[in-house]
């Protein structure tokens, strides 16, 4: 990296010389100002675009603490700016440099007084990704201390369709993609998923990139109640006050249930049978086909128990899966966090529950299954003729519960 830049990363960190402007966020039914994006911006120079700035900062290593920075300085600059209740103030976080740590630290800055603005944490599907466990932990915390939450870029990616439902966000911030491009059958596929997502939870569609007329026309088809682009005003370090003072309307935070394991989710009047290894192998192999014609837009979830259990048969497929399947992940004792070929990893430590499952979860936006299983710790000498007691649901609810749980034990790869 060249030494100047690094020079100038350390200065702007050190004399804290990082700035915010802010956009404003519009009600589409009266187009009055319910709100503002933070957007980093750095001191006049080569580094002043964020894009510059971050990576210039991630190449020195140093874009944890410039992203600490920046939130801070979106908080403390929105106070400075007169955005106050009941206005909203969206707050933005790098995936790479997500920390339970890091997070904790805007836990003092929340507003306990009821003057300060609502306050949502924007995440990527990068974040949910690159470290699932470390993120839900902190989306959490987050929660308890008044935040709400924010999926951006949906649509950008199709693996932010899979991921809606585990991250069950406030708010879903649809990708300019949605409004400024013609209409097409990926279009169609992701207003679908979103639409059902947002009926089923009662979260608000957010529309980014709205420059023209058409692009607001096009927001408000797709299901859209607040905006933001150009057509209602650039970023500025100023912003108008006498333009709205309307709260944004969010659903009631969904409620927390936390159980140990998948087959634990299963309610207590689900028919539960038996069955030896063969039959399980074949429901498991018939999710992961599912699995596999549902693509991009899917995850797929299983645990194994023992690491022998992922042997180089089953890797191998897993490897195979991976390739067309959005996520992946195996879990068990021994199973390392990066099994390759972009299958995700949980080595399960002694005592976990999950260590006692036979656990496969399909979960796309218009599907859910999932063999949940237990192990009945039979004596037979036979490894195939072990004996299980099992369910097969595509309870939606269940799934994704079950599915949270397994992803909250993924680790990033590092």
């Amino acid at each position: 990296m060249d030494p100047a830049s690094t020079d100038l990363v350390d200065e702007i960190l050190q004399d804290r010389l990082v700035h915010s402007v802010f956009q404003p966020l519009v009600d589409l039914d009266t187009e009055s100002i319910v709100g503002y994006e933070a957007l980093a911006r750095g001191p006049q120079g080569p580094l002043a675009t964020p894009d510059s700035l971050f990576a210039a900062a991630r190449r020195s290593g140093r874009l944890q603490e410039l992203d600490e920075l920046c939130r801070h300085s979106a908080i403390t600059g929105a106070t400075a700016a007169g955005i106050n209740a009941p206005l909203t103030l969206f707050v933005n976080v790098e995936p790479e440099a997500l920390d339970l740590e890091s997070l904790a630290k805007l836990l003092p800055l929340t507003d306990t007084t009821g003057r300060g603005p609502q306050l949502v944490l924007e995440i990527t599907e990068r974040a949910l990704a690159f470290q699932p466990a470390e993120l839900f932990r902190a989306v959490q915390r987050l929660r308890e201390a008044g935040w709400r939450i924010a999926l951006d870029d949906v649509g950008a990616d199709d693996l932010s369709l899979a991921f809606m439902p585990l991250l069950r966000p406030d708010v879903i911030k649809l990708d300019m993609q949605l409004v400024q491009s013609r209409p097409d059958a990926a279009i169609a596929q992701i207003m679908n998923a979103v639409n059902a997502y947002a009926e089923q939870s009662g979260c608000l569609l957010l529309a980014e990139g709205i420059e023209t007329r058409q692009h607001l026309a096009i927001a408000r088809s797709v299901g859209a109640q607040v905006g933001q682009g150009w057509l209602f005003g650039r970023p500025t370090g100023t912003v108008s006050l006498d333009q709205g003072g309307t709260l944004l309307p969010l659903p009631e935070p969904a409620p927390t249930t936390t159980h140990p394991s998948p087959f634990s989710y299963l309610p207590a009047a689900a028919r539960l049978r038996e069955s030896t290894k063969p039959l399980l192998v074949q429901v498991s192999k018939h999710l992961e086909r599912q699995a596999e014609r549902l693509g991009s837009s899917c995850l797929l979830l299983s645990t194994f128990q023992q690491g022998h259990h992922f042997g180089h048969a089953t890797a191998d497929r897993y490897r195979k899966l991976a390739g067309t399947v959005g996520f992946v992940g195996a879990l068990g004792a021994g199973v390392t966090p990066d099994p390759g070929s972009r299958v995700r990893g949980a080595d399960l430590p002694p005592g976990d529950p999950i260590l006692q499952e036979w656990d496969v979860i399909v979960l796309a936006p218009h599907f859910a299954g999932a063999l949940l299983a237990r192990d009945l710790h039979t004596e037979e000498v036979d490894d195939r003729e072990r004996t299980f007691a099992f369910a097969l649901t595509y309870d939606r609810d269940v799934v994704e519960h079950a599915a949270r749980t397994l992803m909250s034990r993924i680790q990033p790869t590092r």
